[in-house]
This record gives C-alpha cells, structure tokens and sequence, in this order.
C-alpha cells in the first residue's frame, strides 16, 4: 500500500502540469534543433553535426541529466533558387530526471526553408516543421521501500512482486513549427529574430491508462546578432531566449566575445568567452561560458552558477554543460552570415 502511494504522489509531481517544463541548453545557441525548427539547414556548408550534454544540480540526487545528437544539411542546392536554402535534419535526444526514475527518450525529424527576400540574399525568411516520437518511463525499481531492506543491509524485491510491475511507459507523437528572420546588412554583420510553437497538437500521455496529461504548447523566442569589430579579428555577439509553458517561464539574455586567431576566414580559429544570465520567474543562474573552434569543430564549455533560493540545496552548483559543433565547409565557400550564437 506504501509502495503504490509513494508512486502515485510521485507521477503527481513529475507530471504537475505547473512545474513541467521541456527539457532545456544553457548553451541553446549551438543546440539549433531543439532551439527552432526554422533553423535547419541555416548555416554555411554542406552539413552540421551537433551534441550537446547537461547535468544540472548534480548535488540534488542527478535531478536532470539531458542529451541530444542532430545532423542536418542542405539539400538541392542545384535546383533551387540560389538565393535560398532548404534544409532537412534528424535528432535524438535523452532526458533523466531524479537519478532515471523518470526518463525519456525522443527523436524527431525537421525540415526548413529560408527565402532570400533581396538581391543580394542578404536578407532570409524562413520557416520550419519538426515532427517528433516521444517514448518515457517510469522506473519504480530505482525507488527503495522499508519492506525491500534485507538482513545483511542491502535491497531486494518482495517476493511475489515482479520488477515489470513497477515499469511502466508512455509514447506520442508531437509536432511544432517555427519562423526565422536572417538579416546581415554588409555580408559580415549578423541580426536574427526566430519565433516557435511546440506540442502543438496538444498531445496526452499516461502512464496508469486511465489517467491522462495534456502536454502544454510551449511558445519560444530566439534573437541574437553578430558585431564584428575593426579588422574583424575581434567580433561580439548576443543572443536572448524566452520561453513559456504552462505559466512557467524561461529568459536568458547574454552574450560572447570571439577572438580570431589565425588570418584564414575560410578555416578561422576562433577563441570564445561569455556570459549570459538566466531568469526563472526569479534570478536563476549566472553562465560562464567558454569555446574553442578549429578546423571546423567547435568546443563549448559553460557551468551555471544557480543564485537563486535553491542555491542552498543544490550548493550554487546548478550544472555543468558541454557542446560540440562541426560544420563541414566546402573550400572556398563563405556564404551569408547566419546565427552563430
């Protein structure tokens, strides 16, 4: 009876529709797929890879630990309009959350296309759909009750119960759809606005068959712009996100200084170093952030240092993140310049 309350109370608090929020990067701008469908296929070369890894309050029993891997590219270039980009990419991504007792696991499929509105393709509009399957679990054997403690101090199952009994799982299907303005006004300048709607379909999920909770659409704003400085060895760049689901919202503002560090535009060597600041309905977190790109990879590094009330829990250790990005660029092709950060 203990066992089935604890459970109960527990899919009541993780699936609370007022604390539920979607997964989430500190490090978003280099996280493109699951920031807007509309950015696929926008940016310059044949393809891009990207993943990204987060562990936040690790202090508070590994409460959410968060990664996703996507590829997308360009595709028919020779037959379009040279002016525009159709992009189609695929991700995976992985979400634990209270050490795997509740986890998910999602993969989705995307496609973009971006219109050049004049004649120099300086300026793009475009527009976005991801279609997602989700699939979750809830693990009770990761969860131990008194009448599971042994005689030598170690867990068991009760006899008579099967493991099976305490996993249960949840699938759907999902669908958002996002717009993108990209707009550069000497080729080496940048400034975006983008604009995203998840779930909305709207879709249910449950995980006792009788009792179902609606997923609440989640609306997204993203914009940033790149500054280059002087000889443009040096460039600054800004980028915000706001988010809403479900009453909870999520703003983070910051931005970076990049430091070129060879003389190759084409193969640049950058250096990176940031901060942004996040704001969950109350001062969340300040991020530190640091990146290193080469050879077409890029490295990123970020750690939030939570200053809000929680800070005594998780020890102002709100998590650290890790990101790696490769864009395969044909020699000799630069392009417009697109949302970097």
């Amino acid at each position: 009876v203990m066992r089935t309350f604890v459970l109960s109370i527990l899919l009541l608090i993780l699936m609370s529709p007022v604390s539920a929020q979607d997964p989430n990067f500190s490090q978003f701008f280099v996280s493109p797929l699951t920031l807007n469908p509309a950015m696929t296929g926008k940016f310059n070369g044949n393809f891009r890879v990207a993943g990204n890894y987060r562990d936040q309050w690790p202090e508070i029993s590994k409460a959410y630990i968060t990664s996703t891997i996507s590829l997308d590219a360009p595709i028919l270039r020779s037959r379009i309009n040279e002016l525009d980009t159709w992009g189609v990419g695929i991700m995976a991504m992985t979400d634990k959350t209270a050490n795997g007792v509740l986890s998910g696991n999602f993969i989705s499929v995307t496609t973009a296309y971006h219109k050049g509105i004049d004649e120099d393709g300086l300026q793009q509009i475009g527009v976005g759909f991801q279609g997602t399957y989700s699939n979750k679990r809830l693990d009770g054997t990761k969860l131990n009750f008194l009448d599971e403690l042994d005689e030598n101090g170690g867990w068991t199952v009760p006899s008579g119960e099967a493991i099976d009994n305490r996993q249960v799982n949840t699938s759907y299907f999902d669908f958002a759809v996002g717009a993108l303005y990209n707009g550069s006004t000497d080729g080496y300048n940048n400034f975006y606005l983008g604009i995203s709607g998840y779930h909305l379909n709207k879709p249910r999920e449950s995980f006792t068959g009788d009792v179902f909770y609606q997923i609440s659409p989640r609306v997204t704003v993203n914009a940033g712009g790149a500054i280059p400085l002087a000889d443009r060895t040096r460039t600054i760049y800004l980028s915000s996100l706001y988010s809403r689901q479900a009453g909870a919202t999520n703003f983070v503002l910051g931005g970076a200084a990049g430091f070129l560090l060879n003389e190759d535009e084409e193969n640049p060597t950058n250096f990176y170093a940031g901060l942004w600041s996040r704001f969950n309905n109350v001062n969340d977190a300040l991020i530190p952030y640091v990146g290193f790109e080469i050879n077409g990879f890029r490295f990123g590094a970020s750690y939030d240092v939570n200053i809000s009330s929680l800070k005594t829990a998780s020890q102002s250790k709100g998590g650290i993140e890790i990101s790696l990005i490769y864009i395969k660029r044909p020699a000799g092709y630069k392009g417009i310049p697109c949302p970097s950060f």
